[in-house]
């Protein structure tokens, strides 16, 4: 599975890279700083999975999220957020998103979060 990762902090990027690595059949196909570059990278990288920071500059997660829907509909996408998802994830769903989880819980949720997209790359894992 191909994961594009796009949050503004590179500090929050290496920790998902590092979070992700344990999971031999996962490749990290790209990073992006802003919502615009997520977009860019998007397009021409055509993820399984794209993992969005919600508050980034120029375009926010949700509107990348939107596009991204229209234009790269197969993609999964997850919001990150450091606020509640519970309350951001009415406005996820409504932008196309799939999940949304809190960035203080990403080495607890994260992988379980991908697995539950892709339920066919758990059942090959489990082999």
């Amino acid at each position: 599975m191909r994961i594009l990762i796009a949050d503004d902090s590179a500090m929050v990027r290496r920790g998902v890279i590092s979070l992700l690595s344990s999971e031999a059949s996962w490749e990290i196909c790209g990073e992006a700083s802003d919502g615009s570059e997520a977009l860019a990278k998007a397009r021409a990288l055509l993820p399984d999975v794209i993992l969005l920071d919600v508050s980034m500059p120029g375009l926010n997660g949700l509107e990348v999220a939107r596009r991204l829907r229209k234009e790269v509909p197969q993609a999964r996408i997850i919001v990150m957020s450091q606020h509640d998802p519970v309350h951001l994830l009415p406005g996820v769903m409504a932008a196309g998103g799939d999940a949304c989880i809190d960035k203080s819980r990403l080495a607890v949720d994260l992988v379980d979060s991908i697995r539950n997209l892709h339920p066919r790359d758990q059942q090959s894992a489990a082999s």
